[in-house]
């Protein structure tokens, strides 16, 4: 069965190929081509939804998308919705994780809990036999911020982002150790019952 995936980020349709391949492996994760939509929501999920809902339109194709950040507690939550473009649009992802420790340099190490969040849309378009179908599911992913940037896996923020439970950031995991226990991870765990139910052709 397949379903696109509304990003243009070949990280994330990797990312989610190898989540779902063992819970869903009759899905085929395909990426998006076509235009972005301005995401101007004002919550995870409203930016999830307006991704999906475009990429299910342009393909006709189940479609889903992800919004995801990083929520800092000191920081009240920022940069959530906004932690991809947090140094400024076009900035890229080391500005913007330099920007973020610049900002807490000087906050001790008790005050710099954060969690990662994973917001999933999940859009079917309607045809002759069912109506359209839209939910929403979500992950959070609970740690801590590092000083410093610290390994060369995963992207984003995952350098200065350590997990709870562990001592090394989420880019010194492997693919393997971070798909098990990632925010997108536990999106998808409860994502899966609702593509079973939505997605997959009975």
């Amino acid at each position: 069965m397949r379903v696109v995936l509304a990003t243009h980020n070949p990280h994330k349709v990797e990312e989610f190929q190898g989540i779902l391949g063992a819970a869903l492996p009759e899905l085929e994760i395909e990426p998006y081509d076509g235009p972005e939509p301005v995401e101007d929501g004002t919550s995870f999920d409203e930016n999830a939804l307006i991704k999906a809902r475009a990429a299910a339109a342009h393909t006709g194709l189940p479609a889903l998308a992800d919004d995801s950040g990083i929520c800092v507690d000191v920081l009240g939550g920022a940069p959530g919705i906004f932690s991809a473009r947090w140094a400024g649009h076009g900035k890229g992802a080391v500005a913007n994780l330099d920007l973020l420790l610049d900002q807490l340099a000087d906050i001790a190490d008790e005050h710099r809990g954060a969690r990662f969040a994973c917001h999933i849309a999940v859009v079917v378009p309607a045809t002759a036999e069912k109506p359209a179908f839209e939910a929403v599911v979500s992950g959070s992913w609970p740690g801590r911020l590092a000083r410093a940037a610290h390994g060369g896996g995963g992207f984003g923020y995952d350098p200065i982002f350590v997990p709870d439970g562990h001592d090394v950031s989420a880019a010194e995991l492997t693919a393997d150790e971070k798909n098990a226990i990632s925010h997108r991870a536990r999106a998808f765990e409860a994502a899966i019952p609702v593509l079973r139910m939505n997605v997959i052709p009975d």
